[in-house]
């Protein structure tokens, strides 16, 4: 199988790096223009530079492809990449509304391919544990699940990149960008499903300094020379929701792209009636286990003592930490070798379109409360 790249950004790169870690066969990339496609191709020592996203669908030998493009790019992108009969796994959200998230879910389905969405963070090794130790029924009854997932480099007006326009990214941004991953991964681990939504969002710059050319995510403060121009923002900086779940638990999160100091936090609190877990994506390797009539334990990742599941996802011993790039690894790894096994009836062990399609739901209910100040129901 032979696989493409759309976008070469910081995400193509991270995707890039991970399938060659896995010894996948990727042939070419492509970028927003034929230079930025040769540049690439040529950093990452890859055959083909392909000019237009039309010239990769093209190519007969490309079974997969793999889209990190600006939000609005991935409904079209995928749409057309699925009815040439391609596999194809979509960085989130997986596009700009619910309708073209539901659209997408049928059409993969009548093209009987995979369909993943990278919701990566499902991949750290002890959130797997995390995963396997409810299903176990460790932690009895979850009654209430809480977190947050801050960061800091769109602290200032100065700071920008094409994700604060809503006509690139959507008229979410913090929690469409960042909280989804939340979200995503709180109910995967726990089995709960979020029925009703109270949200409060902040725009912290209403304007901020749009610089000459596009700025790469996470590439830190412009120089002091950049010329820049003031640009009107309507997509929030930070935000916290009240969650209800299918089960009557409670929850909270607080999101922010603005929070100094935190470079990419996303941390879960899951408590029930048996016990707690803790864990945090700054040390991911660690996972806290409180205990009301005991002393609370700190589990360091070691597949030899993880649950079977768990110790999957770690590809090293223990004392051996594991991080960001490995859950793109193991993602793919999923993705790949779910399609090697032949089964599309079987469920999928990846993130798939219709949790992409439920995560822009939950996006449009965030929204849709923010500007009634009311709770939303989420539609099943």
């Amino acid at each position: 199988m032979k696989i493409a790249i759309t976008g070469t950004g910081f995400m193509g790169t991270v995707h890039a790096e991970a399938l060659k870690r896995l010894h996948l066969d990727l042939v070419g990339i492509q970028g927003s223009t034929p230079e930025k496609s040769r540049q690439a191709a040529q950093t990452l020592g890859l055959t083909h530079a392909y000019s237009s996203f039309d010239e990769l669908l093209a190519d007969p030998e490309v079974a997969a492809v793999h889209i990190t493009t600006p939000n609005r790019h991935h409904f079209p992108m995928a749409m057309a990449a699925l009815e040439r009969g391609k596999h194809v796994l979509c960085e989130k959200p997986l596009a700009m509304t619910a309708d073209e998230t539901a659209q997408l879910v049928d059409a993969a389905k009548q093209a009987g391919v995979a369909a993943g969405v990278n919701y990566n963070v499902r991949f750290y090794p002890l959130c797997q544990e995390a995963k396997a130790r409810v299903q176990d029924g460790a932690m009895g009854a979850i009654h209430s699940v809480h977190g947050c997932y801050v960061q800091d480099w769109l602290l200032h007006e100065t700071d920008y990149n094409w994700r604060v326009l809503a006509e690139e990214g959507g008229n979410l941004r913090a929690m469409a960008d960042i909280g989804t991953h939340w979200l995503d991964i709180v109910q995967n681990l726990t089995g709960l499903r979020v029925t009703e939504i109270l949200a409060d969002l902040k725009t912290v710059h209403p304007v901020r300094q749009r610089p000459t050319g596009e700025v790469e995510t996470f590439s830190g403060p412009l120089q002091s020379e950049t010329r820049t121009h003031p640009v009107a923002i309507t997509t929030e900086d930070l935000g916290t929701l009240l969650l209800r779940f299918h089960n009557g638990a409670k929850g909270t999160v607080f999101v922010s792209q603005a929070s100094a100091g935190r470079k990419n936090f996303l941390q879960f609190e899951i408590a029930g009636s048996l016990g707690s877990m803790a864990w945090n994506s700054e040390t991911p390797n660690a996972l806290r286990l409180g205990h009301r009539d005991r002393p609370n334990e700190t589990l360091v990742k070691d597949p030899a003592l993880m649950a079977p599941a768990a110790a999957a996802a770690a590809a090293y011993p223990g004392g051996h930490a594991e991080g960001f790039p490995d859950t793109f690894k193991m993602c793919f790894r999923a993705f790949y070798d779910y399609i090697a096994a032949g089964d599309f009836t079987a469920p999928a062990p990846f993130p798939t379109f219709a949790d992409g399609h439920r995560e822009m739901v939950l996006c449009e209910a965030i929204l849709k409360s923010h500007a009634a100040e009311a709770w939303v129901t989420i539609e099943d």
